[in-house]
């Protein structure tokens, strides 16, 4: 009798890297320029010298060009797989993988044709999500869907039914028919009771069916995360931005597909109050104003340039300060932790000399090379400016 032989282990290590942002908003920048992971996880990183670099199944030598966390998206509207009926578009998580995502969070399947609104129809919707996306991972992205949008006649018990089930999101507060604070903040302690996170929606109504949701609903709806607080697409009035910014302790999340000026609003705030470490950032899409396939390496870019964030700070935004907020593995560049990277490096003919550089004088940089879970997902990005060096495989 044949018996098939255990499975080695795959040991990616990455070389020669320039410059390795970590995702950690406390230390941005690290002194290292090796990273090896086992089984797509990192299990050590440092100076090449002192890092085992030995018995790599899958070598890179990333050419003196930068190395962060896969980026993530923290407010999609997905439907089914990579398909979006909201542009009827196929191949949009694939196109922002080429933006450097690896990861989505799903603020609610909200664009399904003839979405259930009976508290029925919604968990089924929501379990089916979830079931679905976790096995299906366009290009290798991981999408966290199944996010119900919650309705009036919902009870504790249809919120344990949901976590039982696997469902850890809720969908944006204030998209069905539950607008008040004080029904919300019910609900919301129900789904948290359960370990489900939630996100409100934040401003004017952005969907048939949605409505005006203003600081007061989410001041007491206490959501997780202050879902688009620039707007998605309209955003409230000045004072009530500043407002959920002091009186709140939540996530601020910042939206490409939101009002570019509440955004610098609502950054600037955080700054003054100290908190950058509460700015998370999402793309908001599919959504009216279509797919954005570099929507969040856009945002790191305006909101370095003209909100005076120093560029490896902003991609804590789309990175680390993400994965905390969401309570989620990977974003950062620190043992334990999903082996997913994004290798950048300055535009070619940027003014700016270094890829930092490059951000801070509001260019988008050239992706080289995007891995997931220790396996190369794209290599060079279809989708931005070149780079000016990039990452090679190097053949064992």
């Amino acid at each position: 009798m044949v018996h098939d032989a255990a499975r080695s282990p795959s040991r990616l290590v990455i070389r020669n890297i320039g410059l390795l942002l970590s995702g950690d908003i406390k230390q941005p920048l690290l002194d290292a320029d090796t990273v090896v992971a086992v089984d797509g996880r990192i299990t050590a990183f440092g100076k090449q010298k002192e890092v085992d670099c030995e018995g790599a199944t899958l070598s890179i030598d990333a050419m003196g060009t930068a190395v962060a966390p896969g980026l993530i998206d923290s407010h999609v509207h997905p439907v089914a797989g990579d398909w979006t009926p909201r542009q009827n578009q196929l191949g949009w998580i694939d196109s922002c993988l080429h933006g450097g995502v690896t990861t989505m969070i799903s603020a609610g399947e909200v664009h399904t044709p003839g979405r259930p609104k009976d508290v029925v129809g919604l968990k089924a919707m929501a379990i089916a999500a979830q079931r679905a996306f976790t096995a299906f991972r366009p290009g290798g992205v991981k999408v966290l869907a199944g996010a119900p949008v919650i309705e009036h006649g919902m009870v504790e018990e249809d919120f344990k039914e949901l976590a039982a089930a696997g469902v850890t999101l809720l969908g944006e507060v204030g998209l069905g028919s539950v607008k008040d604070g004080e029904t919300a903040r019910q609900m919301v302690e129900w789904s948290r009771k359960f370990g489900m996170q939630s996100t409100i929606h934040t401003g004017g109504p952005s969907i048939p069916g949605s409505g005006l949701i203003d600081k007061d609903v989410v001041l007491a709806a206490d959501a997780d995360v202050i879902g688009h607080i620039n707007g998605g697409h309209t955003a409230l009035p000045d004072e009530q931005i500043v407002a959920l910014c002091e009186n709140s302790s939540r996530a601020l999340e910042i939206v490409h597909n939101g009002n570019e000026r509440a955004a610098l609003l609502a950054l600037g705030t955080a700054k003054d109050l100290n908190q950058l470490s509460r700015v998370i950032v999402g793309t908001d899409s599919p959504a009216g104003s279509g797919v954005q396939p570099l929507g969040i390496l856009r945002l790191i870019s305006m909101l370095s340039s003209l909100g005076s964030i120093p560029a490896e700070v902003a991609i804590c935004f789309a990175t680390g300060n993400t994965a905390t907020m969401r309570r989620l593995d990977c974003g950062m560049i620190a043992l334990g932790r999903a082996a997913s990277f994004v290798f950048l490096d300055r535009a070619q003919h940027s003014p700016g000399k270094t890829l930092l550089e490059s951000i801070q004088r509001g260019d988008l940089p050239g992706i080289g090379m995007v891995i997931i879970d220790g396996a190369v997902s794209i290599q060079r990005s279809r989708n931005t400016p070149p780079a000016t060096k990039m990452p090679e495989v190097i053949k064992p």
